[in-house]
């Protein structure tokens, strides 16, 4: 079996549970996998996974760096071509070009603390600095590279992106809008080694039980889970409430997450005077996510780039009502009608419609005379509920999707090492 370096931003996190469960795959497919962190690790993330890294680059060792830079000295040339498109054939801004240079350093340093290690090919999850670092190192190493593109990494910050998917062996992304978006805008890419490997949660084969129909004097619940950041736009979430509150609808919102908007998004409720109504519960441990679930008539999302949530197919996986904006992979997922719901993105309008259409198919009015409307609008919603889940079971199973991770890597990885011994094969016979 191969040994493979994983390198990941920053390996255990709680946020990215996915980078963890296949380097799992791999390891119990008897593979060698050496986890790598460009950061540090939080100490309460490795003692929540017991999972460490092996290596962890930042902060760096004098040492380290001094071995860096007599490996560049004698390997330069092949990663010369990197520095002279950085240094001389680069549009990017001073910053970037800046930064890339700083990273080629930090792939000069993970190189340094891989040899030695029989290491046959580098993956690296996201296309952030780390995917910089881990192309020079395999470059260096004159191993192969592949990587795993989501959904800001590729259509907000792809920086350098051409580059790194000219050098990659294959690229892995998490939906087919990913892999047409890649196409389209870097057709000298070859297609073939640009692959769909999706994501998945964990399903239970026992349907969970829709909501009863008798909701008199409960609120109608949002719920959105998501790290407090610019990008997962919790302020228009907010602002959508503000509209619900103005045409009296009984209604709490609760947004699990922490991060660095909390103290604007405080500033926004009350500036609403929405504190009886939206409530931020911090970060919320994954294990205790479920009574969040389950309180929930509506699991919502307001981000403006996504790959594709794993909140999302979480909530889905438990028959919950999803609404989400209409954009990148997210309607492979959430199919409007029968999986779940979705609105025009940035259209607050639009999403304040949905969740007063969505809600109307929960209430139970005293008149007895509507009652079967109402049952068949509860009876609509527990269809989509029962759809969502058995399109989560089928598409976005963690088990299954990990098992074809697996296969697809091992093979991609078969396949390349076939071909470098078969050009070895021609130079010798020359």
């Amino acid at each position: 079996m191969p040994t493979i370096a994983y390198l990941a931003n920053q390996f255990p996190s709680a946020l990215e549970p996915y980078v963890g469960e296949e380097i799992a795959e791999l390891r119990g497919r008897g593979v060698r996998v050496i986890a790598g962190s460009v950061r540090t690790p939080a100490a309460n993330e490795v003692s929540a996974t017991e999972c460490a890294p092996e290596i962890v680059l930042q902060p760096l060792k004098g040492i380290v760096l001094l071995r860096a830079i007599w490996l560049c000295v004698r390997r330069g040339k092949r990663i010369s071509p990197l520095i002279a498109r950085v240094v001389f054939r680069d549009a990017e801004r001073p910053l970037n070009r800046l930064k890339a240079l700083v990273h080629t350093g930090l792939g000069a340093c993970y190189a340094v603390l891989l040899e030695g290690r029989e290491v046959e090919h580098v993956h690296v999850h996201h296309g952030y600095f780390g995917s910089w670092i881990a192309m020079v190192a395999a470059r260096l190493l004159g191993v192969g590279f592949s990587m795993t593109l989501h959904g800001s990494d590729l259509l907000l910050h792809g920086t350098y992106l051409e580059e790194k998917l000219q050098s990659c062996a294959f690229c892995l992304t998490v939906s087919e809008y990913n892999r047409r978006y890649i196409l389209q805008r870097h057709p000298a890419v070859d297609s073939v080694k640009v692959i769909v490997a999706r994501l998945g949660v964990e399903v239970s084969q026992t349907v969970v039980p829709a909501p009863k129909p008798n909701r008199k004097g409960v609120p109608f619940t949002l719920l959105a889970i998501g790290r407090l950041h610019a990008v997962k736009d919790h302020a228009f979430l907010i602002r959508a409430c503000a509209q619900l509150q103005q045409r009296g609808v009984s209604f709490e919102c609760l947004i699990a997450g922490s991060g660095g908007e909390w103290h604007n998004l405080q500033s926004l409720i009350r500036q609403f005077g929405l504190d009886d109504r939206v409530t931020l519960l911090g970060h919320v441990a994954h294990w205790n996510l479920g009574l969040w679930y389950d309180r929930a008539d509506v699991v919502v999302l307001t981000s403006r780039s996504e790959g594709i949530p794993l909140v999302l197919m979480e909530a889905m996986a438990r028959c919950k009502i999803v609404l989400a904006p209409d954009i990148t992979g997210i309607p492979e997922l959430v199919i409007t009608g029968k999986t779940g719901f979705l609105y025009e993105a940035g259209s607050l309008d639009k999403f304040v419609a949905r969740l007063l259409f969505i809600r109307s198919l929960m209430q139970a009015p005293d008149d007895p005379h509507l009652s079967p409307y109402i049952s068949s609008g509860t009876a609509q919603l527990e269809r989509v509920g029962l759809a969502a889940q058995a399109h989560i079971l089928h598409n976005f199973n963690r088990r299954k999707n990990l098992q074809l991770f697996g296969d697809l890597f091992l093979r991609r990885i078969a396949s390349q090492a076939e071909s470098v011994a078969h050009e070895n094969f021609i130079l010798q016979q020359i």
